[in-house]
């Protein structure tokens, strides 16, 4: 009797994880979408010209990713311009945390900093990163230098106010219970300060990394030969609607896919991470 209680029990779970679960849940949306897509295209509520059908946009995308070189308009591109477009968001990600992590903690801990960068950081925050393509072009030219720049200018914000503020709701008792056990200020910092303030470094560093890819197209706007922004800009001067909203799919997915290799990342370099759901 109990050996059926168990098989029902394993079977009702498999049901419940492929059915109710994250499994079928994250695909509702999407599935939703490309439904009211089709129904727009075959209605024709949307001229093709503005939205072309899924069809379309496949076909295109098939020859951007797995077509030969010099086969059709951009076929063949992809891998070269996935190359480049990682390279400068790599960068550009890596500098705002070089940057942003260590800065956020400080300024949760230490009073002093925080009111140092507190008006500086809060006021160029709220400037729109279109305002800083010009003078970026003026001080890096066309290039990766401008991409990487505000890159990393964009995700320095969200990585920095969220490590201050994971850093700030740290109970003092913790460190101060550190501190009798005799751990030293540098070591309480990595074993007691850095995986209590956790969940909020990783949010810091998730939405760093989408904000980067977002702003890698406007980088890439400024005329680079090659990259996934650049294409969406090239597409727009040809009038390729199909080829732009291929690159939006493209940089979806790829952003997608970064944040979970991010979020693998951190679970298996820190305990505090893996405890978070």
């Amino acid at each position: 009797m109990s050996f059926d209680n168990d098989q029902s029990k394993a079977a009702m779970w498999k049901k419940e994880k492929y059915f109710n679960g994250p499994l079928i849940l994250p695909w509702i949306i999407p599935c939703l979408g490309i439904l009211l897509w089709i129904i727009v295209s075959k209605t024709e509520v949307v001229p093709g010209y503005l939205l072309p059908r899924p069809l379309e946009i496949g076909k295109a995308g098939y020859s951007y990713i797995f077509g030969e070189a010099g086969g059709g308009p951009y076929a063949g591109r992809f891998l070269a311009d996935l190359g480049s477009s990682t390279v400068r968001v790599g960068c550009g990600f890596a500098l705002a945390v070089l940057l942003g992590l260590p800065l956020g903690i400080a300024s949760g801990r230490l009073p002093y900093v925080h009111e140092l960068f507190s008006n500086s950081i809060n006021g160029l925050r709220a400037v729109p990163g279109i305002s800083w393509l010009p003078l970026a072009m003026i001080w890096f030219g066309i290039g990766m230098k401008t991409t990487v720049f505000l890159v990393a200018l964009a995700a320095f914000f969200p990585i920095y106010l969220n490590s201050a503020a994971g850093a700030t709701q740290v109970n003092p008792l913790l460190l101060q219970a550190g501190a009798m056990m005799g751990v030293g200020r540098v070591r309480g910092t990595f074993a007691i300060l850095l995986p209590a303030a956790m969940p909020h470094i990783i949010t810091g560093l998730r939405l760093g990394l989408g904000i980067s890819w977002a702003y890698l197209v406007l980088g890439e706007l400024s005329g680079v030969p090659n990259g996934l922004g650049a294409i969406i800009m090239d597409a727009r001067m040809l009038g390729r609607t199909d080829f732009i909203v291929v690159g939006i799919i493209v940089i979806a997915v790829i952003g997608r896919v970064s944040d979970r290799l991010l979020t693998v990342l951190l679970r298996s370099c820190f305990k505090s991470a893996r405890r978070l759901n």
